[in-house]
């Protein structure tokens, strides 16, 4: 049979059959599948200053009980951010909203090239292997992208494909992974990057309001990029031979990326949201108290969508990496879906360490997971992340 690279982009990544029976664990193997994209790096960034959430709050002169009780129970202790030099009178000023863009540029920048020559050094790549970049972010606006100024910056060759996912949130790295690995399936041999890059600090707003509070206790600046690969001897023999220029990692090490499911919550729309505030003339963010509650209510339904045809159960999963959205949005993921604190350590530890670093949490703790070393070959693994929308967004792996 003739199958027609049009045709093998457009195929599932797992093949949506009911999974073979293995007699001695009662886990089913998944059949074998035309072309399997596969996460052969990962690398991280963040901006240089890390605060205490003390710090913060000593930084803006916050005194009110109710805004520094959100700041420290919010299980977070430290986070990188870029915050304004203070004044003569130590006071730090309000960043106009042209002065933030141009901040969210600067550090885009910054940490993404960072991230991603992290991700290509893990990933045994050099810039000259790079075949597609995707870049991602919601705390700022440039045109061209993020994308077309790395590749001028880093020196990329010009002729590297690009895209730009911007204003998604929390959840858009998962939607760019599925994309990416579209496109990574159609094109076997050739290395792609997924960048995601969330300067918070360019998207920091400053007044005595508790909706700015929750928002402001709670994001930290940071890059992911995450490296897939399809193995040109996992392609169809009609698409023969690798591309020229199929980077050294050519025979691709690393999960394979099986499938995606996603779950949109129409009703709570407006629940997370980042639009125009008038009373300050600039862009603000807006979280929903009850939006925990609302995405772990619906982590189950699409966590059982995306196991649903595979033959296992969430007991098979080995590995989950919950975006790092905050206290009571693990808490809440973790109660419906069973999990234990284990099973989001790193997580937690992200959060912690980090707080919620937006679109590339998933790939902090992901980066964590790999220097564990405990990923074992036939390991599962769930990789789930929420936002605007109301969105999550989920994706099976498998070592």
């Amino acid at each position: 049979m003739t199958v027609s690279v049009d045709s093998v982009a457009s195929m599932a990544l797992l093949d949506p059959t009911p999974l073979d029976a293995a007699p001695a664990t009662g886990v089913r193997e998944p059949r074998a599948v035309l072309v399997r994209p596969r996460i052969v790096g990962v690398g991280t960034a963040t901006s240089p200053t890390s605060y205490s959430q003390e710090e913060v709050l000593d930084a803006f002169g916050i005194t009110d009980p109710r805004i520094r009780s959100v700041f420290l129970n919010s299980a977070i202790e430290r986070r990188n951010l870029n915050l304004p030099a203070p004044d003569s009178d130590g006071i730090r000023p309000v960043e106009p909203q042209g002065d933030l863009l141009d901040k969210h540029k600067r550090m885009a920048l910054d940490m993404g090239a960072e991230a991603l020559l992290n991700c290509l050094r893990r990933a045994g790549a050099e810039l000259s292997d790079l075949r597609h970049l995707c870049c991602v972010t919601s705390t700022g606006f440039l045109t061209p992208g993020i994308s077309a100024l790395l590749i001028r910056e880093l020196g990329i060759d010009r002729h590297c494909s690009r895209s730009d996912i911007v204003g998604m949130g929390c959840n858009a790295g998962l939607n760019a992974l599925n994309v990416v690995a579209g496109w990574s399936a159609a094109n076997p041999g050739d290395l792609a990057v997924v960048l995601c890059v969330e300067a918070c600090s360019a998207a920091y707003a400053m007044d005595s309001t508790m909706r700015t509070a929750v928002v402001n206790s709670l994001f930290g600046d940071g890059a992911g990029a995450i490296a897939l690969l399809t193995n040109p001897a996992e392609a169809p023999l009609s698409l023969a031979g690798p591309p020229l220029g199929a980077p050294a990692t050519a025979a691709a090490e690393g999960p394979g990326i099986l499938k995606f499911a996603s779950c949109i919550i129409p009703e709570a729309a407006d629940a997370m949201r980042y639009d125009w505030d008038r009373d300050q003339g600039r862009f603000s963010f807006y979280l929903d108290p009850l939006i925990p509650y609302v995405v772990g209510a619906h982590a189950e339904l699409v966590v059982d969508r995306l196991l649903s045809g595979t033959g296992l159960r969430r007991s098979d999963i080995g590995h989950w990496l919950v975006h790092s959205g905050g206290k009571k949005v693990v808490d809440a993921v973790v109660v419906n879906l069973g999990l234990t604190r284990r099973d989001v350590r790193h997580t937690t530890g992200v959060l912690r360490d980090h707080g919620n670093v937006s679109s590339g949490s998933f790939l902090f703790s992901y980066e964590r997971l790999l220097d564990e070393g405990v990923a074992a070959a036939g390991d599962y693994g769930v990789l789930m992340t929420m936002g605007p929308g109301s969105t999550i967004e989920t994706a099976l792996i498998r070592w």
